[in-house]
């Protein structure tokens, strides 16, 4: 296939549907997670879910870095965007994340912080270069996927001795919390019986670092793509391999990512990052080695140390599923306020206000009126 309206093609996915209900085993449930948010929402942008039989259970996962943040995090954001000195830079998807007394980073702005909403690293450190008399705080989250572009402004900010520009640095990663998600099973968490992997944190880390998974917890992992014949393939896939027994590491989305990944992205990450002891989660609790800081030799551009910024956790709103959903123990419809108080206008929660959240996801595309009345 060359082209993306080819994995779109409603004859094939149909095939592939008729092929799940086929091979699957009556009697036999097959609880199988999307790790990814951007899989959740393909699934219920195109109803994927809907061709399916009633016996594959597609649960929801961690879904992006904005729903896994804890708002403790937010809150030193917002500190630092109301010191005089500093701009903050950044992404959209994090301006009505809901924050600590109401606020968020786009309220923040509106009380007069100066927050610029950015592309990505590399305007903040534009920024930083055109405003040499202020602070330029990039606010850095995400998985894999977007750590390497912000190691990569880090060293161009020393080569060019930016000394205004820094970084607030809330990169997680992908296999620790696969492995808390799995540890939980024991503890009351959802039991998944296979994994539809991230397909773009898999081309930065390859689909090496899951076979640990597949080979200790005897659990199947497709990497996928985000098509819609993607997903099916990769479903079947991971049927094929239940029936079967096995537990692999398959690489559905071979046209992008490869066994070993990125190596020179993995590079420049390993240079500037170094583990954090341990980082907290929404969802998942605080986890070891399971986000980066920068290494002491860039500690000039770590906003954390520069101003001294504490982190102090911060209980999720009680009305709020978020942290039972990036679990898998919850969909959006379960929810209280989902829909209600709830809503991407008025969000309660970051799985609603995210572009990769479930709740998001339902809401966006119908799914909602699933939800029960009364």
């Amino acid at each position: 296939m060359k082209y993306v309206n080819e994995f779109r093609d409603g004859n094939i996915a149909r095939g592939l549907a008729a092929a799940v209900v086929a091979e699957t085993q009556p009697g036999r449930v097959y609880k199988i997670m999307e790790f990814c948010g951007g899989h959740t929402h393909s699934i219920c942008r195109y109803g994927l879910e809907d061709l399916l039989p009633g016996n594959v259970e597609l649960i929801h996962g961690p879904g992006c870095p904005v729903c896994v943040l804890p708002i403790g995090r937010l809150d030193q954001a917002i500190a630092l965007a109301r010191r005089p000195e500093v701009i903050l830079c950044a992404f959209g998807d994090m301006m009505r994340v809901p924050a600590s007394d109401r606020l968020s980073l786009m309220k923040a702005k509106a009380e007069g912080a100066d927050i610029r909403i950015v592309m990505g690293s590399a305007e903040a450190l534009r920024l930083a270069r055109e405003n040499p008399a202020r602070e330029v705080v990039f606010f850095a989250i995400g998985f894999e996927t977007t750590t390497p572009p912000t190691a990569v402004a880090v060293k161009q900010a020393v080569g060019l001795g930016l000394a205004n520009f820094s970084v607030l640095c809330n990169h997680v990663m992908t296999p620790p919390a696969i492995q808390a998600i799995l540890d939980a099973e024991d503890q009351g968490g959802v039991r998944i019986d296979g994994f539809v992997g991230p397909g773009h944190v898999s081309t930065i880390i390859g689909t090496a670092p899951y076979e640990p998974f597949a080979a200790k917890y005897r659990r199947p992992i497709v990497v996928s793509g985000f098509e819609p014949l993607d997903i099916l393939q990769s479903l079947l896939m991971l049927v094929r391999q239940m029936n079967d027994g096995r537990s692999e590491v398959e690489n559905q989305f071979s046209r992008a990512v490869s066994a070993q990944g990125n190596r020179k992205a993995q590079a420049i990450c390993e240079e500037v990052f170094e583990l954090r002891p341990s980082f907290e989660w929404r969802g998942l609790g605080t986890l070891p080695d399971s986000a980066l800081t920068l290494r002491e030799a860039y500690a000039a551009f770590d906003a954390e140390r520069r101003w001294q910024i504490a982190y102090a956790p911060v209980p999720d709103h009680k009305a709020c599923a978020c942290a039972d959903i990036v679990r898998g123990l919850k969909k959006p419809t379960d929810c209280k306020v989902f829909g209600t108080a709830c809503t991407p206008d008025s969000p309660v929660g970051s799985c609603m206000v995210s572009p990769e959240g479930a709740c998001a996801a339902y809401y966006l595309h119908g799914r909602f009126r699933d939800a029960k009345v009364g």
